[in-house]
């Protein structure tokens, strides 16, 4: 299925013209007046064969898959990543143990998710601790969400309180969500709810199990986030593949790879758009409401392939892993069952480039950034691991006009790679979020440290 491309009014349009202005031209006697119908009959065709931007993909194994795990050195003092001009980037908070996810509360306070992916899963997937980013990846998961307040909003938190802990149930938690005296928690195995009064700066409750999520031993995309539609009636959640293509067996992928939706009560679960390997972060179109995600593709056809993706996603889509990706491009290691959709695989909006590992999504809604900023998305690239010369580890900005993707991405938030043919880099960024003066936090697990970008130059 292209996007865009194949609503029942276009096809009902097309048709009309095929066969009435065929039945022109048949009537027609004179040769001149057949060619002009004949170009009048061919133009809707042209018109209506126009596919949104697609791009030119290399051939699977066209370069070899290799392994170039980057070797995270971190931040020398006064050290910090780059913005435009225009940007300031200071040091929010450190002396995490990997965060991970963030979340902005009604007040005003940020929790962030420390949380990391556990040591038997990186063996698996043939990860070294360089590779992992560090001897940090050895450690046990915090499993802990920090709540930090800025009281005197000078852009530096005053207060920091462990907020909730594994005693109180997290594993591996990351999504987090408040709705309706809830704050909802989405561990890697199930979705949590505590009692949530606002302005509180710790919770003592055990959580409440509202739904089981598929994990187990087969669970290399661990993370789980969530987000709720404008009249709290359904969450979302964002579930990645056990695997990278379904290699360990389609019976650990029940339910996986998928945006699954729910009522706040648990109930109704079922997939609401299916086929994405590993959907991290989600956030709403501001204009249109239409739910965005960012996807990471899966690794092993060489350099270039298979590019990650921001895209729109509407229920029941399909987006063709692990038998084809970008559309209709079949992975040629995998076995198709007779039973698959894949000539209604979606074609993705945005392409984030291959192994750039996206995770981060926010648009940005507030005033403070220049006008060009407005309703656009920032998605936080984390790096690759398997790529020749290494892509991601940075922000990068997609303009968006009328709710569509207006350009190509571009970089907004760089400086953590130290030489791009190198494998050193001074961090690797996760998560966003935009705080209520306009100002955007990003996480960097493996530095321990969250920044704070601002704009301290002349509004445009």
């Amino acid at each position: 299925m292209q996007k865009d491309n194949n609503s029942l009014g276009q096809s009902l349009l097309l048709k009309f013209y095929i066969y009435s202005n065929y039945w022109i031209i048949l009537k027609e006697t004179t040769m001149r007046m057949r060619l002009f119908f004949l170009i009048l009959w061919a133009f809707p065709l042209l018109l209506f064969s126009q596919k949104k931007d697609t791009i030119q993909l290399p051939e699977p194994f066209a370069t070899e898959p290799v392994s170039n795990y980057s070797n995270v050195i971190g931040w020398k003092e006064g050290e910090t990543p780059k913005a435009p001009e225009g940007f300031t980037v200071t040091k929010y908070a450190d002396g995490f143990q990997n965060p991970r996810w963030m979340y902005v509360t009604p007040n005003g306070d940020v929790l962030v998710a420390e949380s990391n992916s556990n040591y038997s899963i990186l063996k698996q997937i043939g990860a070294t601790i360089i590779g992992a980013g560090g001897s940090n990846n050895l450690k046990k998961s915090a499993d802990r969400i920090t709540l930090l307040r800025d009281t005197d909003n000078d852009g530096f938190p005053e207060v920091r309180e462990t907020f909730l802990t594994r005693e109180h149930g997290l594993d591996q938690p990351f999504g987090m969500l408040i709705m309706d005296g809830w704050l909802y928690v989405a561990n890697t195995n199930a979705i949590l709810k505590f009692p949530y009064r606002e302005g509180q700066t710790k919770i003592n409750a055990v959580g409440q199990k509202v739904v089981n999520l598929p994990a187990g031993k087969v669970n290399q995309h661990w993370t789980r986030n969530i987000i709720a539609n404008e009249d709290h009636s359904k969450i979302y959640i964002a579930v990645g593949s056990g695997d990278n293509i379904g290699e360990k067996g389609m019976e650990y992928e029940v339910m996986r790879a998928n945006i699954l939706q729910m009522n706040p009560d648990g109930s109704e679960l079922k997939v609401f758009a299916s086929g994405l390997r590993n959907p991290v972060g989600m956030d709403w179109e501001p204009l249109t409401k239409t739910l965005w995600t960012t996807v990471n593709e899966r690794d092993g056809l060489g350099d270039n392939l298979v590019p990650d993706y921001l895209t729109s996603i509407e229920e029941g889509e399909f987006y063709g892993w692990p038998y084809s990706y970008w559309g209709q491009h079949l992975d040629p290691r995998v076995n198709i069952p007779p039973n698959i959709r894949l000539q209604e695989a979606v074609v993705p909006d945005v392409d984030l480039g291959s192994h750039t590992a996206s995770l981060g999504l926010v648009f940005y809604t507030a005033d403070s950034f220049p006008k060009k900023y407005r309703n656009g998305a920032f998605v936080v690239q984390h790096g690759s691991w398997n790529r020749d010369v290494l892509a991601g580890y940075r922000v990068v900005f997609v303009p968006f006009e009328n709710g569509k993707p207006a350009g190509k991405p571009e970089d907004f938030l760089t400086g953590f790679i130290v030489e791009p043919k190198k494998d050193e880099v001074r961090g690797r960024p996760v998560g966003a979020v935009v705080l209520p003066d306009g100002s955007m936090l990003v996480t960097d697990d493996k530095t321990h440290h969250i920044w704070r970008i601002a704009y301290t130059g002349s509004k445009q």
